[in-house]
């Protein structure tokens, strides 16, 4: 399937590796010029090597390389003036962890807050205004199914999530009767760069071997799950690059899910 991305350009962030790195180079395989960023030049030059790797030859797509910290407002400014406009936005940069509730401290809430929330907030107010213009965007939110179902182990990091859907779904209702869209994607526990140290800390036995933390994690952890296996970061992106294509025009202000089945609502 085409899906007629050619010629757009994306911005990817947190994208030098998981999640983010498939979805670039998802986007650039269907001929998207794409735009990494992160605050190492290392990590970049090597997501940058292995995008153009994964393309075939019968696309060319352009890959630029930003350094600069997406998680703050210089980092955002840095961003905006060398790439001054952008078709796809897609807000992927976040972290996470198990807590315990009475031990999160402010500055934890803060800097979830400034990472997970703050920092597609500002990214989508620079470029929000040029794709009502030019009457074509797409906007995505890499949330989480623990927006809608937050696991007590991780509450300000379920609140991020949710967050992220309420701007989401704001964000869309002043694109009525434009060509732009605005989505969420809900992905569940994804294998991705850090896994097996968050395994760890939430493992009755932090030496068993990683497989068998992940069979106790959704064992014990989400069992809800479905799937019952972590999510590949390319299933992630095949979602995702499909929401940033023309083809997806009638949707928009969703909160798609591809969380293996781990939430057992309607919502």
């Amino acid at each position: 399937m085409d899906l007629k991305l050619t010629g757009k350009t994306a911005l990817v962030t947190g994208s030098t590796a998981g999640i983010g790195l498939a979805i670039a180079k998802r986007l650039a395989a269907e001929g998207a010029d794409v735009v990494i960023v992160g605050r190492s030049q290392a990590k970049l030059d090597e997501a940058a090597k292995i995008i153009t790797s994964a393309t075939t030859s019968k696309v060319a797509p352009g890959i630029r390389a930003v350094l600069a910290d997406a998680a703050t407002a210089e980092g955002a400014a840095v961003l905006h003036r060398v790439v001054p406009t952008v078709d796809i936005l897609v807000n992927n940069l976040g972290i996470y962890e198990s807590k315990p509730f009475t031990e999160i401290t402010d500055a934890d809430w803060l800097k979830f807050f400034e990472v997970n929330v703050l920092s597609g907030a500002r990214l989508a107010r620079q470029y929000f205004p040029d794709m009502l213009e030019r009457n074509w965007g797409r906007i995505i939110f890499i949330a989480s199914e623990s927006g809608l179902v937050v696991p007590p182990d991780m509450i300000h990091y379920g609140m991020t999530k949710t967050a992220q859907l309420a701007i989401s779904r704001g964000l869309a209702a002043l694109t009525k009767g434009t060509g732009v869209t605005v989505n969420s994607i809900l992905p569940g526990p994804t294998r991705s760069e850090g896994i097996v140290d968050f395994l760890k800390s939430v493992a009755s036995d932090p030496s068993l071997p990683p497989e068998e933390m992940e069979a106790e994690f959704f064992r014990n952890e989400r069992s809800t799950s479905l799937l019952q296996r972590m999510i590949e970061p390319e299933e992630i992106a095949d979602l995702v690059a499909y929401v940033a294509s023309p083809l997806s025009a009638a949707t928009n202000g969703a909160a798609l899910r591809v969380e293996g089945g781990i939430t057992p609502t309607i919502a």
